[in-house]
């Protein structure tokens, strides 16, 4: 199996999704945002801070350029890595892609005491979360080869449904 990219928004799953799914393939997982800040010894945060959303979103472009050249991995990537039309070819061109959406709720239920989330440290955070959510799904949905509900499914139950879709995404494609 190739490389399998998981997209979606801030507290989608793709990071515990990633693991699980990986572990099941036996695969290797990174997460893209851990692998940035493993290269510049900062926080997302802090890049954010000195360097404004235009700058981390470079860096992003750079890490992402570099993981997608690996082999046999699942990746989590930043929520908002596909807002780049490269980084969505990328993504398409180098292995399957996984749009794990969830509701507004849920995300908002996930998110909203995560204060290392630099777009959600807003006046009004859910309103923030709601933007970035119509903003970005259509662009989700561009790139997505298969489309998975987190909504309220244990994780196992989650990764075992997206380990059937995969098998059968191969058999067609």
């Amino acid at each position: 199996m190739g490389n399998i990219f998981l997209v979606g928004m801030p507290g989608a799953g793709k990071t515990t999704i990633g693991r699980t799914l990986a572990k099941r393939l036996s695969m290797t997982f990174a997460d893209s945002d851990k692998e940035l800040m493993a290269r510049t010894g900062v926080s997302i945060a802090t890049i954010f801070e000195i360097e404004g959303e235009a700058g981390f979103r470079v860096r992003e472009s750079a890490t992402l350029a570099e993981l997608v050249q690996r082999d046999g991995l699942v990746l989590a990537t930043g929520g908002g890595t596909v807002l780049a039309p490269e980084n969505r070819s990328l993504l398409k061109e180098n292995g399957t892609v996984i749009y794990l959406c969830a509701a507004l709720e849920d995300l908002w239920q996930r998110t909203r005491r995560d204060v290392n989330r630099p777009l959600l440290q807003t006046e009004d955070p859910r309103a923030t979360l709601e933007m970035l959510l119509q903003n970005r799904d259509p662009l989700y949905r561009e790139v997505a080869h298969l489309i998975v509900d987190t909504g309220t499914q244990s994780v196992a139950r989650l990764t075992t449904d997206i380990l059937a879709r995969l098998h059968q995404h191969q058999v067609a494609g």
